[in-house]
């Protein structure tokens, strides 16, 4: 855990399929998924690169209880992470609140593995499902990748995703809200057939489909078919992308550079 009154702290691997801190707590486990993860910051400036978060408890089935095992929880602000990997199954990667950057990462999960209420730029990074297989001519969805925790239109929070892959196995949605005013844009990423037709899933809510923000911009692959994404998905203009398409949407130019070359 590094604590808030750590600021400035950088974890370095030799690469993320070879330097890995892991550890197995589940929400069960640690008395709530929050507090589950094998890492926890708290504090500003963190950075890690070339290394793996990963939790390694059995991957639950849909409907387990308690069964969330996190990764990383990073709840500091400005932060970021370079060529890094982060391993789980649910709620895998706990991006819960501040600013946050993420660049040549893999991460791979099952049911909603990028959580929290962060405001985040994922960057040419790796997004792997690992929900099981779906029988050929069934309809079942068994993941999301997202679930954004956005719960007012004051907050400034939202998912960024910026010359990504999603790929793996199962049958998932782009992202599930969490939370009324959830927000996630998908930009130039390749999708594969793994995504569902739909692409989005409004947490069963149809209140909710007025409130959230699901965008997708100059996507490409089987999966990125937006005929039949649910009515509230929107596709967006270049006018509509551009904020979300750099770092100017975590407010990098102030801080990200400072962090990642000093």
């Amino acid at each position: 855990m590094v604590p808030k009154t750590k600021p400035n702290i950088t974890f370095q691997g030799q690469g993320y399929e070879t330097t890995a801190i892991s550890w197995n707590d589940t929400a069960n486990s640690a008395h709530g998924t929050f507090y589950s993860g094998s890492v926890q910051v708290f504090a500003d400036n963190f950075v890690a690169k070339n290394i793996s978060f990963m939790n390694v408890a059995p991957i639950p089935k849909p409907g387990d209880v308690g069964a969330q095992a996190v990764a990383i929880r990073i709840s500091g602000d400005q932060a970021a992470f370079l060529g890094c990997g982060f391993f789980g199954a649910q709620d895998t990667l706990h991006d819960d609140r501040g600013r946050h950057y993420f660049k040549d990462c893999y991460i791979q999960g099952s049911i909603d593995f990028i959580f929290g209420n962060g405001r985040s730029l994922y960057e040419n990074c790796q997004l792997i499902s690992m929900s099981n297989p779906v029988p050929l001519g069934t309809k079942s969805i068994n993941g999301a990748v997202t679930a954004h925790g956005r719960a007012s239109k004051d907050d400034n929070t939202g998912y960024a995703f910026v010359n990504c892959f999603i790929g793996g196995t199962g049958r998932v949605w782009l992202g599930r809200a969490w939370r009324p005013f959830s927000r996630v844009v998908f930009a130039s990423t390749t999708m594969t057939d793994i995504i569902a037709p739909e692409g989005w899933n409004d947490f069963n809510d149809p209140t909710r489909d007025q409130t959230i923000f699901y965008g997708e911009y100059n996507c490409s692959g089987t999966g990125a078919n937006m005929s039949l994404r649910a009515p509230y998905v929107q596709k967006l203009n270049d006018t509509q992308a551009s904020l979300f398409l750099n770092v100017s949407f975590i407010d990098g130019g102030d801080w990200l550079q400072s962090i990642i070359n000093y």
